[in-house]
């Protein structure tokens, strides 16, 4: 088994990644920690908010891929299990927020766990520091402890350093596109290095196997017929051959000035396959943007029944709110006039009759009844409006309360559409790929060429003489010629410097006026002894 790490942030880059099931067979996502969504796109934006808002730390994530070798048989989930809770001991990621997903691509199963750097509690992220060394020792003890044999390319090849290093991005794009490996690419172009006797025909069988010579950051860049580009000397697998010795070999020949460009050789190649792109960009577009598969049909019927299953659902308990937040305000109306109708029996009940009527409007105590009674009935109008008034905010807040959960609620889940979305626009270019590299090798196949197609050499060599002749062109200037200019601008300031020195004599004797003169005067004689040095 041979474990791949690092460091990394574009979380959702990542979890669009490791969910794509154009490129594996089977997907699963077996464990989410430390998070409170559910998926890895809700998980790792959590993670981000955390890393901005309490650290500077930009390579949130730790991202670790196991492969165990499939000539020894695949790993238990309990080995898994055991391999995972010792890198988290070496490493100090215990307790640390991780997602643990696993893929089976080409009958071949292999895990990818994802851990937060991010320490809330701490409030910085985890230092990983000499992680690969102590990956290797935890492997190396696993393997031990479970009778493993670890693949060949586990420790790096001395002989041959490239056959246990990883594929570059860049690499693994051309290999996608073209069928053709690094390694056939390295295979080739040795072969012509060592069997060509001259620069010439190396260019020129370069050119036969579809590759032109340019001139890039390095002076040797090698651009094939798609566009892609790739150093010569690291195409050429040989120890004993290096950059220098590319160079002395080609520059007689081809100095890197006579050279066209990376960007004049890939405008020459997008030209020569202009009439076959524009069939092969036709196809690619119909074939990504066929009909979903029925497992993505599948998937987004799914999700989109559940968003549709919340909304009604989300819709139910806004309308039982609604009925009950009625009935509440009908019963508090209904008892609220009850109340009202009960007191107004009672002082029907209780009115004075006769003599005691007669002894009270003569007194006054009718009138004072009255007052009280208004002051009574002016404060429980008061106390009902008040009492309406709370029980009309309390249904308010009850309504943003449910308003406010069922936005976050339906965001979840239109999140979770929108990480599907994102996870089919990879799938299709995934098949844009294929379809790309298929059709380049159907091409070969119908032309029967094993490699690449040759480049058309006469506008090769045409763009090459343009080149050279722009670069003849250029005015040469030898070491004499520099000394020869170099000695008369120095003459030409001095004399220029002396008759600043006559103009100023007697236009003052201010100690400042003496030293710049005299700081003139050094300069100028340093000058005309440098001259006389160069001549």
């Amino acid at each position: 088994m041979i474990p791949f790490a690092s460091q990394r942030a574009s979380g959702q880059d990542l979890a669009t990644h490791l969910l794509n099931a154009e490129d594996n067979e089977h997907v699963m996502v077996m464990d989410v920690r430390g998070a409170l969504a559910n998926d890895l796109h809700g998980a790792f934006a959590e993670w981000q908010l955390q890393a901005d808002a309490l650290t500077n730390c930009r390579n949130y994530l730790y991202s670790l891929s196991i492969n165990p070798d499939p000539a020894h048989g695949r790993l238990t989930q309990e080995q898994y299990r055991d391999y995972v809770d010792r890198v988290e001991r070496a490493l100090g990621l215990e307790g640390q927020p991780r997602a643990v997903v696993f893929h089976i691509k080409h009958d071949r199963e292999h895990a990818h766990i994802v851990w937060s750097r991010i320490d809330a509690e701490a409030g910085k992220a985890v230092q990983l520091s000499f992680d690969r060394e102590k990956l290797m020792r935890v492997t190396r003890q696993f393997a031990r402890d479970h009778g493993i044999q670890l693949a060949d390319g586990y420790d790096r090849d001395k002989d041959n350093p490239d056959k246990s290093s990883q594929l570059s991005l860049y690499d693994k794009h051309q290999q996608d596109t073209t069928g053709l490996t690094r390694e056939q690419r390295m295979e080739l172009v040795t072969e012509l290095w060592r069997t060509c006797d001259s620069a010439k025909a190396f260019v020129r069988a370069l050119g036969e196997r579809g590759y032109m010579l340019a001139r890039g950051n390095r002076p040797y860049v090698l651009v094939d017929i798609h566009g892609d580009t790739n150093a010569l000397p690291r195409l050429i697998n040989d120890k004993a051959v290096r950059a220098k010795d590319v160079r002395a070999f080609l520059e007689q020949d081809f100095p890197p000035e006579a050279l066209p460009s990376v960007e004049e050789a890939k405008a020459l190649a997008a030209r020569q396959r202009k009439e076959k792109a524009i069939k092969d960009k036709i196809d690619r577009e119909a074939e990504a943007k066929k009909e979903l598969s029925e497992k993505e049909a599948a998937r987004r019927h799914a999700a989109l029944n559940k968003v549709r299953s919340l909304a009604q659902v989300q819709r139910n308990e806004r309308d039982a709110l609604k009925q009950k937040h009625r009935k509440e305000l009908s019963s508090f109306r209904k008892k609220r006039l009850e109340h009202a109708k009960r007191v107004r029996q009672q002082r029907l009940k209780s009115r004075p009759t006769g003599l005691a009527r007669f002894l009270g409007r003569v007194t006054g105590v009718n009138k004072v009844v009255r007052h009280v009674r208004k002051h009574r009935d002016r404060k429980r109008v008061q106390e009902t409006k008040k009492l309406q008034a709370a029980l009309l905010n309390r249904h308010r807040q009850e309504r943003a309360r449910l308003t406010e959960e069922q936005k976050l609620v339906m965001a979840d889940k239109k999140r979770s559409l929108r990480s599907i979305t994102k996870v089919e626009k990879r799938e299709q270019q995934s098949r844009a790929t294929k379809a790309l590299r298929h059709a380049r090798q159907a091409q070969r196949s119908r032309k029967g060429v094993e490699h690449l197609q040759a480049i058309d050499s006469k506008a090769y060599e045409a763009l090459i003489g343009k080149e050279y002749g722009q670069a003849s062109t250029e005015p040469k200037r030898d070491l004499e010629q520099w000394r020869s200019d170099a000695g008369r601008l120095t003459q030409q300031f001095t004399k220029v410097a002396d008759e600043l020195e006559e103009t100023t004599k007697g236009k003052g004797d201010s100690k400042a006026h003496d030293q710049g003169l005299k700081r003139r005067e050094e300069n100028a004689r340093k000058r005309r002894r440098d001259r006389d040095q160069d001549r």
